[in-house]
């Protein structure tokens, strides 16, 4: 499972000298990885606990930055926690779940996906 945490990646200086940055993934990192696709969704989330985001996949490369909380993420059969400042990633057609760790407190995050060149429109309604 490809879990970063900022706790782990030193700040780079950027901009000038304005502004530390820290890496989670360089630039250029994912490109053949990525190669053809395109920025299919962004958004925010919270689980609250006791709840967990329905196992499921799509044809995306996705990826969630835990903005506040713990929790567990499930990719496949491989579990493990995940806290404020992590970025995860998923790749296409993976079942993947997330949940609090705790059923009083609730885990928010950012989602990212980029999709395959030859995925069509995903319905994640019902996904």
């Amino acid at each position: 499972m490809d879990v970063r945490s900022i706790e782990d990646v030193k700040p780079t200086i950027e901009h000038n000298g304005t502004v530390p940055v820290w890496w989670l993934v360089e630039p250029r990192e994912m490109f053949e990885a990525t190669k053809g696709g395109h920025l299919e969704l962004v958004s925010e989330f919270e689980v609250e606990g006791g709840g967990l985001v329905d196992p499921h996949s799509h044809p995306t490369h996705e990826f969630y930055y835990i903005i506040s909380g713990r929790g567990v993420m499930k990719i496949g059969d491989e579990e493990r926690d995940v806290q404020q400042g992590d970025l995860v990633y998923t790749p296409p057609n993976v079942t993947h779940s997330i949940w609090p760790k705790s059923e009083h407190a609730s885990i928010r995050a950012l989602a990212f996906a980029v999709g395959t060149p030859e995925s069509g429109p995903v319905n994640y309604t019902d996904h």
